[in-house]
């Protein structure tokens, strides 16, 4: 996908915010990307989808797994997209197990999802999942990628777009240091 084309449909879904956030790492940022505001508007977001549905379409990928919540809507359509099963992981005291009845079979190929990827941690702990079931990572996608290098999963890793977006430890926070409130807007917990 076309970076300009990306931060174009962001930003028309108010999806990038500016502010002082709490991240799932426990990190402090200046932007955020609240992908629910993207997917809660399917025009915008099909394009995200669609562009990592071609990506993967001839990848021999058998099934597409997020991690609750924010990869379960991108899950649901970029298996729909590629004709594939469409799964997501959820946390249960804070460990990511598979529910619902969802099983991986020995030997299935998995593609893993999310919305946005910071450090990488949600999608590893699919990983581990996954590969403890018998499974076999084949690859991973996101809509955005605000690693900066951090994540590197060992498997093939695509994404829509990739956004250099500044995070700090709490104690080095100059947000924090001007006295501006960290709000929190993610899902981790839920």
């Amino acid at each position: 996908m076309d970076s300009d084309r990306a931060i174009e449909l962001l930003k028309s879904s108010n999806a990038l915010l500016d502010g002082h956030f709490l991240l799932t790492s426990g990190n402090h940022s200046e932007k955020y990307i609240q992908c629910a505001l993207l997917l809660s508007q399917p025009d915008l977001a099909l394009e995200f989808m669609q562009d990592i549905a071609d990506h993967f379409q001839n990848k021999n990928i058998d099934t597409v797994v997020a991690p609750a919540v924010g990869g379960i809507i991108v899950s649901y359509e970029v298996g729909r997209l590629l004709g594939k099963r469409a799964l997501f992981l959820e946390r249960e005291n804070k460990v990511m197990i598979m529910r619902r009845g969802f099983r991986i079979k020995e030997g299935e190929r998995v593609l893993i999802v999310e919305d946005v990827v910071t450090t990488g941690s949600s999608v590893l702990e699919v990983k581990d999942v996954i590969q403890k079931n018998g499974g076999i990572v084949a690859a991973f996608a996101s809509l955005v990628n605000r690693s900066a290098g951090r994540f590197e999963p060992g498997e093939p890793y695509y994404f829509c777009i990739d956004m250099d977006i500044p995070i700090y430890i709490p104690e080095e926070c100059p947000l924090c240091k001007s006295g501006m409130s960290a709000v929190k807007p993610g899902s981790r917990g839920l």
